[in-house]
């Protein structure tokens, strides 16, 4: 991206946006290099631990990070009953609304990605929306146990640039299985040593998760920038 277009925001307006919609909003430390809308994986909300520290770890990097629910997730805050995720088009339909009141207020590069899920359905719009970037954090290539059934013919042939940010163990996508798939050539996929789908490691590996975190954090600063 072009680091002397500096992602804006117009001020008190976009306050209010973010308080009508019950969005979470982690301004970047100083002089923001882009905007990323971060949606949440399918069982955890928007601002569960992993998410509000990689959203904090992300702002201190330089990069704006809005977080919003999913329909299903918004109820579930609203009533406690746990819910399975709405069908992809009501998902994808709920991206696109958000997108379009984001893109209305900031200026600047705007990206797009999630954890888990959330990724997936952005992956599936990238392209669409004319997203600035896609990050995706564990991108679940394929359903637990099933690597011979992989959700990946929409990679094969995106055109957004891609950051793909993946434990080297991830149950939904470890590395043997990843590098075996036809991905498109503006996919960069940034593997972390024996990580899992949170990106945390094996003891045994020497890393620790604060460090697969951070490194994860400055990953998707410098690729958003």
């Amino acid at each position: 991206m072009d680091k002397g277009h500096k992602a804006g925001i117009d001020g008190d307006q976009w306050a209010q946006c973010v308080r009508d919609h019950g969005w979470l909003w982690n301004a970047a430390a100083g002089k923001a290099a882009a905007t990323l809308i971060l949606a949440h994986g399918a069982g955890a909300p928007m601002d569960s631990d992993w998410m509000s520290d990689m959203a904090a770890r992300l702002a201190a990097q330089g990069v704006n990070v809005l977080r919003f629910e999913f329909p299903y997730m918004a109820q579930r805050r609203l009533d406690g009953g746990k819910r399975p995720p709405n069908p992809a088009p009501k998902l994808l339909e709920c991206w696109r609304e958000v997108y379009a009141q984001v893109r209305r207020h900031v200026t600047g590069p705007l990206a797009i990605g999630g954890k888990s899920m959330g990724g997936r359905m952005a992956s599936l719009l990238a392209d669409e929306l004319g997203a600035d970037g896609l990050v995706c954090l564990g991108y679940p290539f394929y359903a637990v146990g099933k690597p011979e059934k992989p959700r990946v013919e929409h990679l094969a042939a995106l055109k957004a640039r891609t950051l793909i940010v993946q434990g080297e163990r991830d149950a939904l996508g470890n590395r043997e299985a990843v590098e075996g798939y036809a991905l498109s050539p503006g996919i960069e996929v940034f593997w972390l040593v024996a990580g899992d789908h949170d990106l945390k490691p094996l003891k045994a590996s020497g890393f620790n998760h604060e460090q697969h975190l951070a490194a994860a954090a400055q990953k998707v600063a410098s690729f958003l920038q």
